[in-house]
């Protein structure tokens, strides 16, 4: 090799290993290397292909990320500029040479052999410079148990689509036990702080105290660890992971040790006691923020992003502008006073969720308290309710456009891609030369809903108009590696039923049992339930063409024969075939209702056994793929167990978060993050029901009226005892999908059939 080309080609690499932070220490000496990308795609690529493909870097014109694919004597080369952005290369070609599919549950690949030529280089650089992914939430409705196997493919999937800014709360317990030690507390204190596992992100931002604790001093210990793991990985391959900061949330014992700081109790959260509020103008404020961000730093390092969010379902103490612009500057001070780069990352939901307090006045105040492009602010709401385009783009600061589509990890098939695009492309037509600086989506649970993710991340990089029908058509073919039509005709038809709604409901099967289904419940903004007729224009009731996804369901089935060893086709057949029975619950409710209204015990009799029949088949359909099984659920969360003890303690906090959330009886956020699970058909909602129909019989037996509130109780008492159970659930697939959707498909198929 030429010398001086090789030293050439060696500088320039170092350079851009040393700016992007693909950076591994060898044995002996620094040195740059491609390692981290070469070792995803050893993952993710079958091996006896991995040679087949070339990885190299290059560097960025501007600071953000580009990518390059061309072939090369029978070799496919990729170049980027970090680990993500030979990722996104790659999972170009793999979707548009290769018609496979790198997916949040599942990866399809199909690579022909030879490998499919890339005639002309493609070379694409995105406008963005943050992809961003996750929400707090989500570490407690979807990831609280997750272990490194798990968080390893999660990672791989965020290369792929580009993300390069994760929220990463993991581990944050060590970081305060140390700071709070430091200011005096002792762990007995701590014990009455830190809340349960699953809860911890409803902690994290500020809404409650102790609630499913104590935390086991293991827990805290081992997810440190796995904290150092997750973000070695997100930075090797050039992601920069958000971490936390110090909101004023404080222990309510801080006050005993220091008598003279401003702590004032905030106002109560869906029904729990308001926490303990230190405030920004307080010098301990900037004392903690400042520890804290030191001893993060010292135990994970930094990327000098983090998330603050003081009020983000709670008001502060004052509307003064002056106060809310000294709390923003204090916030982002105690910030700077440990880590001179910091940049405040802030969920822009209040703006939103608490909009009567948050006037122009107030939200100007506030974000103009921090010095300008100090702040980024995440507009969450973009398939539905934007909120940068009602705050003066946030008021001149840099902002990154979201989607959150998924609420509290519900199990439906959901999301209005056409509205997703329209919101986007009036947001990036307007602002993009202004201070768009990125896309993400921040669900509160992942992975019943994969293509939300995947349109939205194709985002990054395309931001051209789609045609809606040919994209999923082609997604479809993707995502089982076929070419032929029926896969296209499938994802068209769900289209046009289930991803043209945003779900707003829980769906009655699975919030508490009633007949008052026309009724309209109160809800916050987020979950506004509909009033449900049954008529012969919607005789489901449903927010969405149930024929058509009929429809879908008997096209994906026809392809069976072919399909039924693709793991992205089981899943498939699983989440639409529950989809689709779970779409008669409002038919088969009206049927209890009308049948008990009429005081008929026959048909009474009747209509019972068909709700419950449709709750059995709802429990077998579910048990054909490991994403539906409560049973896999109770596992992971045991599995992070040392002790007998703290094995049921797991259990119960797992339990408790998927049912009544809050952990006594008389709880008001109960069905909150419900789940359309194997096990929690049979073991949850099916006898809640036969409670219901039981008590109903005995009224029409007795002539007497139906008492709602003995029933009320008596639903909470089984409710609670359910959380305690120790009883076991299958944490293996105990049915086959294509067995199921075939039963399925012959008994309801009378439903299905347009009159």
């Amino acid at each position: 090799m030429n010398q001086p080309l090789f030293k050439y080609r060696f500088f320039a690499l170092l350079c851009v290993f040393m700016s992007s932070g693909l950076f591994v220490r060898a044995a002996e000496e620094d040195a740059p290397t491609i390692a981290p990308a070469t070792e995803l795609i050893s993952r993710v690529l079958p091996a006896e292909r991995v040679d087949e493909f070339v990885l190299e870097l290059i560097p960025s014109p501007d600071g953000k990320d580009v990518y390059e694919v061309e072939s090369q004597d029978g070799k496919l080369v990729v170049r980027g500029n970090t680990g993500v952005a030979i990722a996104s290369g790659l999972n170009w070609y793999l979707k548009e040479k290769c018609n496979s599919q790198v997916s949040m549950n599942h990866n399809q690949i199909s690579l022909p052999k030879p490998l499919p030529l890339v005639e002309n280089k493609v070379r694409v650089e995105t406008p963005f410079e943050y992809r961003y992914l996750f929400n707090y939430c989500t570490y407690g409705y979807s990831m609280p148990w997750w272990d490194w196997e798990k968080w390893e493919e999660m990672i791989d999937y965020m290369a792929f689509m580009g993300v390069n800014m994760p929220l990463a709360m993991i581990g944050q317990e060590a970081v305060w036990q140390e700071v709070y030690r430091e200011l005096g507390m002792t762990d007995e204190q701590l014990d009455k702080f830190f809340v349960g596992p699953a809860h911890l992100p409803w902690g994290w931002m500020g809404n409650i105290d102790g609630l499913g604790g104590p935390l086991p001093q293991d827990w805290i210990s081992q997810r440190a660890e796995l904290q150092k793991k997750i973000l070695a990985r997100m930075r090797s391959l050039g992601m920069k992971p958000v971490l936390q900061a110090f909101t004023g949330h404080v222990p309510v014992e801080l006050k005993e040790i220091y008598p003279e700081a401003e702590i004032t109790q905030i106002h109560d959260w869906a029904g729990i006691p308001g926490t303990m509020f230190l405030s920004p103008t307080d010098p301990l404020f900037t004392r903690i923020g400042t520890l804290f961000i030191e001893k993060q730093t010292e135990m994970f390092g930094t990327d000098h992003l983090y998330d603050a969010d003081c009020f983000i379902e709670v008001d502060p103490p004052s509307k003064d502008p002056a106060y809310l612009s000294e709390v923003s500057k204090t916030v982002y001070d105690s910030m700077v006073a440990a880590d001179p780069e910091a940049i405040w990352v802030l969920q822009g939901w209040f703006f939103f969720f608490r909009s009567e307090f948050w006037q122009p006045e107030q939200g100007r105040a506030f974000v103009g308290g921090v010095p300008k492009d100090k702040i980024i602010v995440l507009d969450l709401y973009g398939e539905k309710n934007t909120t940068w385009d009602k705050t003066e783009s946030f008021f001149g600061q840099p902002w990154i456009w979201n989607v959150i589509c998924n609420q509290d990890q519900k199990v439906n098939m959901s999301g209005h891609l056409a509205k997703m695009q329209t919101n986007f492309q009036t947001a990036y037509q307007s602002e993009i030369e202004k201070n768009l600086r990125g896309v993400g989506t921040i669900p509160e649970g992942v992975g019943y809903n994969p293509i939300v993710q995947d349109f939205i991340y194709e985002l990054a990089w395309d931001q051209s108009e789609k045609d809606l029908d040919k994209w999923v058509s082609d997604y479809g073919k993707r995502r089982y590696g076929t070419e032929d039509e029926r896969a296209g005709e499938t994802w068209q038809r769900l289209l046009s039923s289930v991803y043209g709604r945003t779900r707003t409901d829980w769906g009655p099967l699975i919030t508490t049992p009633t007949l008052q289904i026309f009724g309209k419940p109160k809800e916050d903004i987020r979950h506004v339930r509909k009033n449900v007729r049954i008529t012969e224009e919607n005789p489901f009731g449903q927010d969405y063409d149930v024929y058509e996804l009929y429809e879908a369901s008997q096209i994906l089935l026809s392809m069976a024969d072919d399909l039924q060893e693709v793991e992205t086709y089981r899943f498939d057949l699983t989440n639409v075939h529950r989809e689709l029975i779970y779409g008669l619950s409002y038919l088969v409710i009206d049927d209890l209702t009308q049948a008990y209204l009429s005081g008929e015990p026959a048909r009474l009799k009747a209509a019972g056994d068909q709700l419950l029949g449709l709750l059995d088949d709802l429990e077998a359909v579910t048990g054909s793929h490991e994403m539906f099984l409560l049973g896999k659920w109770l596992e992971d969360a045991q599995s992070w167990a040392t002790t007998e003890e703290e094995k049921a303690y797991y259990n119960w906090n797992a339990r408790t978060i998927v049912s009544i959330w809050q952990p006594w009886k008389n709880g008001g956020l109960r069905d909150y993050a419900s789940k359309q699970w194997n096990g929690m058909f049979s073991g949850y909602y099916k006898p809640r029901w036969e409670l219901l129909i039981k008590m109903l019989e005995k009224n029409l037996e007795e002539g007497t009226d139906f008492d709602a509130g003995a029933f009320n109780q008596a639903v909470r008492e089984v409710d609670f005892a359910w959380t305690h159970a120790q009883d076991e659930y299958p944490s293996k697939p105990t049915t086959d999908p294509v067995e199921e959707a075939r039963r399925i498909q012959k008994k309801y198929q009378k439903y299905f059939l347009k009159k």
